[in-house]
């Protein structure tokens, strides 16, 4: 996701949680970033990584959801987000406001989980999402227990509603052309992108 961006770009990542992507875009493409996300508690880490990591001079954290962005349009070259469409009431609205703050010719990534298309993968996923992941998670704590029970039901939930020809078509809708994706990890990961027309 991060090889989409231009190099120098003034990047918005939304859903930046504890700022990793952040982090990478501001090492491997000298982007200056502002990072957005609601969870405050996750700012607050992102915050301790971006000093670990001795990039906060060029990251910037802010309370903030991708529904609403406070951001007049065209305010960004490039805008990154992970782990987020599950997550909002409205994804294509949602798109659609990350657009709006786009530059026009400006990129969009997305690193999203996915479903397996593959047969055999996907009952390797199906099986790792909903008993080993929750098993895991039962042995670190009951918060990581209910993440791993929650995991793999809402991406399967997702991609039910929202299939990936659907979703290519929801980033038409925005605005978006050459839209390209590329799935990895057998498929049960994907990253999308596109350039605002």
């Amino acid at each position: 996701m991060v090889s989409h961006v231009a190099h120098g770009a003034r990047v918005l990542d939304v859903a930046t949680g504890t700022a990793g992507v952040a982090i990478e875009l501001v090492r491997r493409r000298a982007a200056r970033v502002v990072g957005i996300d609601q969870d405050e508690r996750m700012l607050r880490r992102g915050v301790e990584a971006t000093r670990e990591a001795r990039v906060d001079a060029r990251i910037e954290l802010l309370r903030g959801r991708g529904e609403q962005l406070p951001f007049v349009d065209a305010s960004f070259d490039a805008v990154t987000f992970t782990y987020l469409m599950r997550y909002v009431d409205d994804p294509a609205s949602t798109l659609k406001e990350m657009v709006r703050v786009l530059r026009p010719g400006g990129t969009i990534a997305a690193l999203e989980f996915h479903v397996p298309g593959n047969a055999l993968a996907r009952a390797a996923w199906w099986f790792y999402t909903r008993l080993l992941l929750p098993a895991a998670g039962r042995a670190v704590s009951g918060d990581w227990h209910r993440v791993g029970q929650f995991l793999g039901p809402s991406i399967s939930d997702f991609y039910r509603e929202y299939p990936l020809p659907d979703q290519v078509e929801m980033w038409r809708d925005a605005g978006l052309q050459y839209i390209g994706f590329r799935k990895m990890s057998l498929g049960g990961g994907i990253v999308i992108w596109a350039v605002k027309v």
